[in-house]
């Protein structure tokens, strides 16, 4: 063994224990929700945000307040509301009469964990302020551009377009988001737990840090080094242009959504104490990657069909390299 792969070995070996002692700690908190937590985890590694859509009431702001707990980092939350105006996010600057000079006075964005509660409750010109802030990982304020800190990492919750009082997120919008998924309810045992664990006291707000920034980015810099075969990488391409082919999609995988799904499936494989990436990777985060990127015909939406069916229905006609195909050094 050289001496580059043994301490890539031993690197990727320390992202997973790192990785386990957050997923442990948010774990005591959030009950039955273990693929939740382990796709939250690897859109923070992957640099990525996520969207969590659900009914109110399942524990979205739940699992974002639960990392920011478990991260020694800081971190802010915002409300969403009709009235919030784009200064309520980015900040303003303020005229200090005694120093005359104006001072500026940072809106929460200035984070390194930022939770957006109820995303689709604001205008889109409030969403936009936030949005172009996770493209760019930067604000503009009065002409000035302020960079924002590593790790960046949106956690935003959206309820469903169809209750009242909600914006659609434009599907270019929707695009920055690495991942969306849903929470869904708790099985039996797991609303029992939740009930024995929250029926004193505020058990999030007991959560201790488990990591802190340094440690976080160095597990981002872990998942950038995990290696991708140039088998792996024909069957991201394979599954982006079948997706432009499906009947079902009017617009299929873009080359951004290629690309992220290649990241999050490095992250992924990192979490697992690997340094290469298999099809299994690309196969479980195709789904909450790729199904809010893909758009589908009007025929199709009439007849209910939905965007995670197309992607199951790729992931079951795409053929797959071998998993020892991840392990060629390329």
């Amino acid at each position: 063994m050289t001496e580059t792969t043994s301490s890539t070995r031993e690197r990727t070996e320390s992202f997973a224990s790192l990785h386990d002692a957050l997923r442990e700690n948010i774990a005591t908190v959030i009950q039955g929700k273990e693929e939740a937590i382990d796709l939250l985890l690897i859109c923070l590694v992957a640099e990525g945000h996520l969207l969590v859509e659900d009914v109110p009431g399942v524990g979205k702001t739940s699992l974002a307040k639960a990392l920011a707990r478990s991260i020694d980092a800081p971190f802010g939350r915002i409300q969403f509301t009709p009235d919030l105006l784009p200064t309520d996010i980015t900040g303003v600057n303020v005229w200090h009469r005694g120093a005359e000079r104006f001072d500026l006075h940072r809106g929460p964005v200035f984070a390194s964990i930022l939770i957006a509660d109820e995303i689709n409750r604001a205008s889109p010109k409030t969403q936009s302020a936030l949005l172009e802030a996770m493209a760019e990982r930067q604000v503009t304020i009065d002409g000035v551009r302020y960079p924002l800190g590593s790790p960046f990492f949106v956690i935003a919750t959206q309820n469903p377009i169809e209750h009242e009082g909600t914006y659609a997120l434009p599907e270019s919008q929707l695009d920055r988001f690495l991942m969306k998924l849903s929470l869904g309810y708790p099985d039996r045992s797991a609303e029992i737990q939740m009930l024995q664990a929250h029926g004193e006291n505020p058990v999030i707000d007991t959560l201790q840090p488990v990591l802190d920034v340094a440690q976080v980015n160095g597990l981002v810099a872990a998942a950038r080094g995990v290696h991708v075969a140039e088998p792996l990488l024909g069957y991201l391409a394979d599954l982006a242009a079948a997706s432009r082919r499906h009947p079902a999609a009017a617009v299929g995988m873009s080359p951004r959504a290629t690309l992220a799904l290649q990241r999050a499936a490095r992250a992924r494989a990192a979490t697992r104490g690997r340094n290469y990436v298999t099809p299994d990777d690309i196969k479980a985060l195709a789904e909450p990657v790729l199904a809010h990127r893909i758009l589908l015909t009007p025929d199709s939406l009439v007849s209910r069909r939905t965007s995670a069916e197309v992607v199951r229905e790729l992931l079951a006609t795409v053929p797959q390299p071998s998993p020892l195909d991840g392990q060629r050094s390329g």
